[in-house]
């Protein structure tokens, strides 16, 4: 373990701190993102600080009494491979208790850690971006722009789909990023929908949830028409090969990959044909 390192709860104004190892991992967060975290889990976040100096941060994410979400296990490049990584994922547990499942999104880097830990796969997510050429894409009647009267469906959907109810995360995404929520409605019933959000290195598209490919095609493709010359990720499952086959062809390419992992029963795994896209591997 390093030594003089102290661990302590993290607070609003260790953000720009989180911010710069967010940078030093090339990761897309931003200070907006961070605030979910604190604002929803004010007394779930930690940091590992040395002198005053921030070089390491955990966040968790309770998702009522379901499953609970960890991340943000960053590391200060300088620090890494003395044990702090391990210790941050250890406050995590240790503020989460018995009393509900674990899970995450696991990058390559972090999946033997997570594995030592006890935590077992799910399954794998892509990380693919593209620079969007609004030619490649096409609207689609069935989708139109996300209005409030939705939420209902939309939530009454999600709570299936992710497994536990997420509507503050949900509702955070419209109100930031109102461009990016769309809803597929055929004969008068929800079938899907899609939010998205801001970035540093990109936008990021996500959640699309719906009740199947070309569902998911109709709300991608007619958000990403309105997208021309933006750089856009996306957090895709790889359950669909017609899906992948679909972005490929419109010019998305995987930049790396994920494995979703849980700790404890996993008890609401919710219903993964219908996710065709997560929110982020910071938000499940």
């Amino acid at each position: 373990m390093s030594a003089g390192v102290r661990y302590r709860e993290m607070t609003r104004s260790d953000i720009p701190a989180g911010l710069r190892l967010c940078r030093a991992a090339r990761w897309n967060q931003l200070e907006e993102d961070w605030r979910i975290f604190l604002d929803n889990s004010p007394h779930g976040c930690r940091v590992a600080e040395r002198h005053g100096d921030v070089i390491g941060t955990v966040a968790t994410l309770p998702f009522g009494d379901r499953f609970s979400w960890i991340s943000m296990v960053l590391v200060d490049p300088a620090e890494r491979g003395a044990g702090i990584g391990t210790r941050l994922l250890e406050e995590a547990l240790d503020i989460l208790g018995n009393r509900v499942c674990a899970r995450l999104d696991a990058t390559p880097a972090g999946r033997p850690l997570y594995a030592r830990r006890g935590f077992v796969e799910e399954y794998a997510i892509s990380r693919m971006t593209a620079t969007i050429d609004a030619a490649l894409f096409a609207s689609d009647a069935r989708a139109r722009p996300m209005r409030e009267e939705d939420f209902r469906a939309v939530l009454a959907m999600d709570q299936g789909a992710f497994g536990a109810d997420r509507a503050f995360l949900l509702r955070s995404l419209f109100q930031r990023a109102p461009g990016y929520a769309w809803v597929a409605i055929e004969n008068s019933a929800m079938c899907g929908y899609c939010f998205g959000r801001p970035g540093f290195l990109y936008h990021q598209l996500g959640p699309i949830v719906a009740r199947d490919f070309e569902t998911a095609a109709a709300l991608a493709g007619t958000c990403l028409a309105r997208c021309n010359g933006s750089k856009l990720g996306i957090d895709v499952l790889r359950h669909d090969v017609s899906w992948l086959f679909w972005l490929e062809r419109r010019g998305f390419r995987e930049e790396r990959s994920l494995v979703r992992m849980f700790h404890g029963e996993n008890r609401y795994p919710g219903r993964v044909a219908n996710i065709y896209a997560i929110t982020g591997p910071e938000f499940g």
